[in-house]
């Protein structure tokens, strides 16, 4: 049985009657105890896919089951398996954190669940909170208690949607930690995030969406071993040759050309000199994820592509 299971999922907006088509028929499974990113620029449809998958919204075709429970016709059950840690910070300004997680047991028919209330504070620093109201917190604490809620009634399938956005370094050493152990105790996390850096330390398998359409699903090595082995890196003040800067990874001072040998190396160091490019902290290093999702977001294939 598949934790999640994404079959033929569509999904069609009509704003202003015009139709929409925020997912085209969208097929991937996650396994039981995966690790696994979902990824793809702003406006790829991963949101709404999440959506569909809580209940939050009906796909126009296609199925969604979690834990083999069909979300539309076993709605309870496949919420009951299912811990969602939504992109909004929406909040009860009413409540102090210990009761907002207590109505949050309630709702999935739990009582008496304080000890592991207590245990979900403690691993998300929460404990000396616990009974301030929800208004006091601040962004990145409201943001915690948000993971407290979405895990207090124990979910096979843990969705995380851009769980550290905008949050403190500390916050996301403290989440990371208590997900992986929850994930080596046997619960699927399925992620989504713009960290690309996180999902490349943290996940098994990648699927990568765009314009609504599945367009890479590979296990995380794979993926990696598809595209060129090597990147150079250098810091540089001056303006790139135009045929490197076509190839170019730009942030700031520091530019990332691929690079598949030796020879390519010295290629580009060469247009580097002639084009008059002073090169500080030049270092080579392996392709990352970061470096393979521009690729296929930009429309380079790689040798290998959607593999169900």
């Amino acid at each position: 049985m598949k934790a999640v299971s994404f079959h033929s999922v569509a999904k069609t907006f009509h704003p202003g009657g015009r139709p929409l088509h925020a997912l085209k028929g969208v097929s991937f499974d996650i396994e039981e105890g995966e690790f696994f990113g979902l990824l793809g620029p702003n406006g790829a449809g991963k949101t709404t896919l999440i959506s569909i998958l809580a209940g939050l919204s009906h796909a126009t075709s296609g199925q969604v089951s979690v834990c083999g429970f069909d979300v539309v016709r076993d709605y309870a059950k496949a919420r009951q398996a299912l811990g969602v840690v939504p992109q909004e910070l929406v909040f009860d300004p009413f409540f102090s954190v210990r009761e907002t997680l207590r109505i949050q047991s309630a709702y999935f028919g739990l009582r008496r669940n304080d000890d592991w209330i207590d245990e979900l504070l403690q691993h998300l620093g929460l404990t000396d909170k616990a009974d301030a109201n929800m208004r006091q917190l601040s962004g990145g604490m409201k943001r915690r208690v948000l993971v407290a809620q979405a895990l207090v009634h124990r979910p096979r399938v843990i969705v995380l949607d851009e769980p550290t956005a905008g949050v403190d370094v500390e916050l996301r050493q403290t989440l990371w930690q208590f997900i992986a152990q929850l994930n080596k105790q046997g619960h699927t996390v399925l992620l989504t995030t713009h960290y690309l850096e996180e999902a490349e330390a943290l996940c098994h398998r990648i699927a990568m969406i765009k314009q609504g359409q599945l367009v890479a699903l590979d296990k995380m090595s794979n993926l990696l071993a598809g595209t060129a082995s090597t990147m150079l890196r250098f810091k540089t003040d001056q303006t790139l040759p135009v045929d490197l800067a076509a190839h170019a990874r730009v942030t700031g001072r520091i530019v990332q050309l691929p690079a598949r040998d030796a020879a390519e190396v010295e290629s580009i160091l060469g247009r580097l000199r002639q084009g008059g490019c002073q090169v500080e902290d030049l270092e080579m290093g392996r392709a990352d994820l970061e470096d393979i999702f521009l690729n296929i977001m930009h429309g380079q294939k790689l040798d290998r592509e959607v593999q169900a």
